[in-house]
């Protein structure tokens, strides 16, 4: 009976390691902004005071706008193109060449594509500011989008889309009353990812955002910031950020199909 249980013994330590290596730093992060003194070496007590810097300082402030601005747009932007993409591919015969230009910003280095972005801003004259931000994201984002509404339209019994056509619905009441409510799971499950990595994300907004306060989003800020050195509002903010990027991708998780979660 012992030697039998050794394998899984073994397993669950590497499993239990895995996971400390994963989150340890994440949860010495969290435990240090609640920190009263701030600093790493001194523990003085749990306190929210460092939470409520954040609130009395403008910067800070301004930059949490204008990334709930950029998530916010870029997500309705990426949402509507992924879900027709993800529609059209569907319809169409499988193709591996197809599937391979669909994933490929996904698996594009991101200052790659930055740069490709910032160069073709560039060729156009565009001026760069927020909204060439929200572009940039949007580019991003719409391959996770159509990848996880593909998920979901696999699932999806084409039948009663051709009994709505013989009944004589048109293509759009079709869509309106039977396609969309069904893949509506999976449609906004790809919003709260899409939303999550463009809250997240740093290498694009920096590469492609103008000049001054007013394209500067959060992840940019704490940059800037931590140029000077970890400071304890910076523990905050880090932790606010990671508890709603956990939050958005856990419930985009549950609203897949049971099959489509790894």
């Amino acid at each position: 009976m012992s030697d039998r249980s050794t394998p899984g013994r073994l397993l669950r330590a590497h499993l239990g390691l895995t996971y400390l290596f994963l989150y340890g730093p994440i949860a010495v992060l969290m435990v240090l902004s609640l920190n009263r003194a701030g600093l790493p070496t001194a523990w003085t007590g749990v306190s929210l005071h460092w939470y409520g810097e954040l609130a009395r300082r403008p910067e800070i402030l301004s930059a949490a706008l204008n990334t709930l601005v950029v998530a916010a747009a870029s997500t309705l932007i990426a949402t509507t193109l992924g879900t027709s993409l993800a529609l059209g591919v569907e319809a169409r015969a499988r193709r591996g060449l197809l599937d391979a230009l669909l994933f490929a910003p996904m698996i594009i280095p991101d200052i790659v594509l930055a740069i490709a972005l910032l160069s073709f801003f560039t060729l156009l004259e565009v001026t760069l500011g927020l909204h060439s931000i929200i572009l940039s994201h949007a580019v991003f984002n719409i391959a996770f989008v159509c990848a996880v509404v593909r998920t979901r339209l696999r699932s999806f019994d084409h039948s009663i889309t051709e009994a709505s056509a013989d009944l004589g619905a048109t293509p759009f009441t079709t869509f309106r009353r039977i396609t969309l409510p069904v893949i509506f799971p999976g449609v906004l499950a790809g919003a709260l990812l899409a939303f999550t990595l463009s809250f997240d994300e740093f290498i694009i907004a920096f590469f492609t955002a103008g000049a001054g306060e007013s394209s500067t989003t959060l992840p940019m800020r704490i940059y800037a910031m931590i140029r000077f050195g970890v400071t304890p509002e910076i523990n905050a903010m880090a932790t606010l950020i990671m508890l709603v990027s956990f939050t958005l991708v856990l419930a985009s998780q549950r609203l897949q199909p049971q099959g489509a979660r790894p």
